[in-house]
């Protein structure tokens, strides 16, 4: 007997791994090539735009070789990768590490489709989603599979990628891209983010940056909009400073080369750096301001004078040397602006419930939006790291803002405006209670009832004579005549729905807009009944009048009648 159960255990085993090997393969072997593709993608963009710039150049240096060999070292800058320039005159190899960040959305956004595309790959066929952990390394192992060799061949050339850049940055931007597009195709679950927040954060900060639907919180959403407020702004700055210096500007593209294929490639590396300059112009505006080389800072209290400075198109937006003026400091304005946007998208979410069903108090709402500010100034502590480096040795060892000036910049500027406008839009938002009772809850929505819509009534002028009201010392004047040959007889507009069983006092046996036929004249004596008891109307009560009250009179009699 135990023989027979190890022998069944024995087959059963390797039967259910290779079960399993068969079932996850597919989503592994997906992944894998969809992390080869995109790569090769990304190889193959920057190849052709660095051949077609080879091509087109008037004074090739090296052959098609070398021209691949710069591609391929572009690429691995776009990762984040510090690359060598051994060519030098001094012969020191002198490091170049200012990655155009325009360039990095390449990879970025490739590598994004590849995870997501390779997750959602079994949801097309009615089949359930692959799971994450497989599509998630299978992009990544596919992806460092082309890295690896590419990194190989780009050493050879005279922009050689350094190693430790290089193992560093590249799968570090491979794991965060994939592992993004894995997560937009589940649809974005909030429980990894909440796993991670709640190792980091306290319960009580934990909502300001993920509410409870699983959207960015109020101190997440305020941190982006202060980001983008100074990136833009630095956009704003830095296109006013080249129209300013627009003369400089057009002189830097002749002094650098000649020709139309040097000034496009002048122009597209120009466009490449944009984003580094609008974060250098927003760490300007901050205050800390960004170094042109080892002690040459450009402040808006002053600029140092950088003399070995290329002429490049971008730098001719950099400020004169010299000490700063009026017009240098009205730059403040970019960060106090920011901390306003910052300061509105808190108060506003301390109003309406950010994160809760409760309106924030005074101290809450003033701790989130200097939480906010803190968050900002981590964004922009990171955009700054990524858009400076160094650019040789020696005095070239270091350019672009200071990470860490810029982030704790930030936080103070942008914490204590948005407290404030956060404060005062708290206050301007609470100006009417939402309730009687002083509670500070969040006001129910108000839905107007939903009821039949009553018809207007017919506008008719009444021609019955309207009821004495005995015991009033002054009797009203007698109602106009009718005419004998109208065909209808108008109904009192103003008698009780109940009475007469209709709506606005009209009958079921009424004529057209509620009128009814009049009744043929006819004598007393063979139509005894009394106005009061004609069909439709109802029955008025017996009036006694008293005895030396005079009778009507019919419209054309001339005499009195005699009493009866």
């Amino acid at each position: 007997m135990a023989g027979v159960i190890q022998t069944t255990v024995r087959r059963s085993m390797p039967a259910s791994l290779f079960r399993r090997a068969r079932h996850r393969s597919p989503g592994l072997a997906s992944g894998l090539v969809g992390g080869a593709l995109a790569a090769g993608l990304g190889l193959a963009v920057f190849t052709v735009l660095v051949m077609l710039l080879w091509v087109s150049s008037p004074y090739p240096d090296s052959g098609p070789g070398g021209a691949l060999h710069v591609a391929a070292a572009l690429w691995l800058l776009a990762h984040g990768a510090e690359l060598v320039r051994v060519d030098t005159l001094s012969g020191t190899p002198a490091p170049m590490g200012v990655p155009p960040l325009l360039l990095a959305v390449v990879p970025v956004w490739l590598l994004h489709r590849a995870a997501r595309d390779t997750a959602e790959g079994g949801a097309r066929d009615n089949a359930p989603l692959v799971p994450g952990r497989i599509a998630w390394a299978g992009v990544v192992l596919g992806y460092l599979a082309v890295t690896a060799p590419a990194a190989l061949y780009a050493a050879g050339g005279a922009l050689r990628p350094s190693g430790t850049w290089t193992a560093v940055c590249v799968p570090l931007v491979a794991l965060v891209a994939a592992g993004t597009g894995v997560w937009t195709a589940y649809g974005r679950p909030s429980g990894p983010l909440e796993q991670v927040l709640g190792a980091v954060l306290p319960r009580g900060v934990r909502h300001l940056v993920l509410g409870p639907d699983g959207r960015p919180g109020v101190a997440a959403r305020a941190a982006a909009a202060g980001a983008t407020v100074l990136v833009a702004g630095g956009a704003v700055l830095l296109t006013v400073s080249l129209g300013r210096h627009l003369g400089e500007t057009r002189g830097a593209f002749g002094r650098l080369t000649e020709g139309w294929p040097g000034w496009l490639a002048v122009l597209l590396l120009c466009v490449a750096l944009l984003p580094n300059a609008a974060v250098w112009a927003a760490a300007y505006a901050l205050g800390p301001g960004f170094l042109l080389g080892a002690g040459t800072s450009v402040t808006p209290l002053g600029a140092q004078a950088a003399p070995l400075l290329p002429p490049f198109p971008l730098l001719a937006a950099v400020p004169d040397p010299g000490a700063g003026t009026a017009l240098h400091g009205t730059v403040a304005a970019l960060p106090l602006t920011a901390g306003a946007v910052v300061g509105w998208f808190v108060g506003r979410g301390s109003v309406t419930g950010g994160g809760g069903f409760r309106i924030w108090t005074t101290g809450r709402t003033a701790g989130a939006a200097a939480f906010a500010a803190g968050l900002c100034g981590a964004l922009l502590a990171l955009l700054a790291g990524l858009a400076g480096g160094p650019l040789g040795t020696a005095a070239l060892a270091r350019f672009g803002p200071v990470w860490w000036q810029v982030g704790l910049a930030t936080a103070v500027w942008l914490g204590l405006t948005a407290a404030v406008t956060a404060l005062t839009v708290r206050a301007w938002c609470l100006r009417r209670p939402f309730r009687r009772g002083g509670g500070e809850r969040r006001p129910a929505r108000v839905v107007a009832p939903r009821c039949r819509p009553v018809p207007p009534r017919p506008a008719l002028r009444t021609r019955l004579p309207r009821r004495r009201r005995f015991g009033r010392k002054r009797e009203r004047s007698a109602p106009a005549p009718v005419a004998e040959d109208e065909p209808y007889l108008l109904l009192d507009q103003d008698s009780d729905d109940r009475d007469h069983g209709g709506l606005g006092g009209l009958d079921a046996g009424a004529g057209p807009l509620g009128l009814r036929p009049r009744p043929a004249p006819t004598s007393p004596a063979t139509n005894p009944a009394s106005p009061r008891e004609l069909p439709g109307l109802p029955a008025l009560p017996a009036l006694s009048a008293p005895d030396d009250a005079p009778s009507p009179s019919a419209p054309g009699d001339t005499e009195p009648r005699p009493p009866a």
